[in-house]
C-alpha cells in the first residue's frame, strides 16, 4: 500500500525525522492538589460529641513569586510523565500516601494566571482519612498546614436576556487555622449555553488563582456527594452513622434530619458488631462502608 504524502512530499517517517520542536513556544504544565480531610473540632465539653469540620492542606511558598503566601500544593510536570502520574507523585510527596481517591477536576490556562511564564494547570481533588497522613512541606515551601473551608453565596443574580438567562453568583471561599485567615471571592457567570466562567474579585493571603480552585472544588464535592460513595473517602474503616451524617453537612453546608439521611445511606453501610469506646457518652453501634454498593450488592 502506498504511503500517504503530505503537501511537501513527505511520508509520515519522514516527516517526524525532520520535524523541529521549537517551532512554536512552549507553555509550561502544572498539577496542583486539592486534599481534603475531616478533622474532628476540639470539645470544650468531653461528654459531647466532638463535631466536625473540612478541611484543605496548603502549603507556604518559600520562593518568588507570591513568597511566603499560601498555596494549593503542585508541581511542574515532567517531560516523561502524564499529568495523572504528576499529580500521583506530587500527592505522595505531601502527604505520603498514594491509595486514596483522587479525581481530575479543571484545566486552568487564563494567559497571565502566572507571573514567570506561560503556564497551564490541571487541578486534582483528594479525599483522605487524616489519620492516615504524614505531612511534610516540599522542597521549595516553608510550612505545610490544614486549613478550616468555608463556602458563602454572597449574592446572585438572575438576569433576562433574548433567549433566556444569564446567572451569576458571588462566593467567598475562608480558609483559616490557628495562625493566619485567608479569603477569596469569586463571581461566576453562567451563560445560555451553561457554560460557567469564574472571575477572581478578591483576593487575600492566597497566591497565583487558587481561590478559583478551592471555589470550583468545593462545588464539586457538594454536587457529587449527593448521587456518588464520595463521603466515605473521608472516613476511617468504622464510623457511627452521626459521624457519617456530620460529614455530609459540612460538605453540603446543610443540616439533615437523621431518619431521611438513614434512609438515604441504609444501603451504603454495612452493621458490625462493634462500639464505640468513647468516654461520657453511650457507646455507639460502628459501620463500615458497603463495598458492593456500586454493584447494586
Amino acid at each position: 500500500m502506498e504511503e500517504i504524502k503530505n503537501k511537501q512530499g513527505l511520508t509520515e517517517e519522514e516527516f517526524l525525522k525532520n520535524y523541529k520542536d521549537d517551532i512554536y513556544k512552549k507553555p509550561s504544565f502544572t498539577v496542583d492538589m486539592l486534599i481534603f480531610t475531616v478533622m474532628d473540632k476540639e470539645k470544650e465539653n468531653y461528654r459531647k460529641l466532638p463535631e466536625k469540620a473540612l478541611k484543605i492542606l496548603l502549603v507556604k511558598r518559600g520562593d518568588h513569586p507570591y513568597i511566603g503566601k499560601w498555596a494549593l500544593p503542585g508541581g511542574f510536570v515532567g517531560i516523561e510523565e502524564s499529568l495523572d502520574e504528576a499529580a500521583l507523585r506530587v500527592l505522595k510527596a505531601e502527604t505520603g500516601i498514594e491509595d486514596i481517591y483522587m479525581e481530575q477536576l479543571y484545566t486552568w490556562g487564563e494567559v497571565s494566571r502566572d507571573p514567570r511564564t506561560r503556564v497551564v494547570s490541571s487541578s486534582y481533588m483528594a479525599l483522605v482519612d487524616s489519620k492516615s497522613l504524614n505531612i511534610t512541606a516540599g522542597e521549595y515551601e516553608t510550612d505545610a498546614s490544614w486549613f478550616n473551608v468555608s463556602y458563602d453565596i454572597l449574592e446572585e443574580k438572575k438576569t433576562s436576556v433574548e433567549n433566556g438567562y444569564i446567572y451569576e453568583q458571588l462566593v467567598e471561599i475562608k480558609l483559616w487555622n490557628d495562625v493566619d485567615t485567608l479569603s477569596a471571592k469569586i463571581k461566576t457567570t453562567e451563560n445560555l449555553e451553561g457554560k460557567i466562567k469564574r472571575e477572581l474579585i478578591e483576593n487575600e493571603g492566597l497566591a497565583f488563582d487558587h481561590g478559583k480552585f478551592i471555589e470550583y472544588a468545593i462545588e464539586r464535592l457538594r454536587n457529587k456527594v449527593e448521587y456518588t460513595s464520595l463521603a466515605f473517602s473521608l472516613m476511617p474503616e468504622l464510623f457511627t452513622l452521626t459521624e457519617l451524617q456530620q460529614v455530609y453537612e459540612i460538605i453540603q453546608g446543610k443540616e439533615l434530619l437523621a431518619a431521611a439521611f438513614r434512609r438515604k445511606i441504609a444501603n451504603m453501610v454495612v452493621e458490625t458488631n462493634e462500639y464505640t469506646k468513647d468516654a461520657g457518652h453511650r457507646p455507639s453501634k460502628l459501620f463500615r462502608y458497603n463495598s458492593g454498593w456500586k454493584r447494586g450488592i
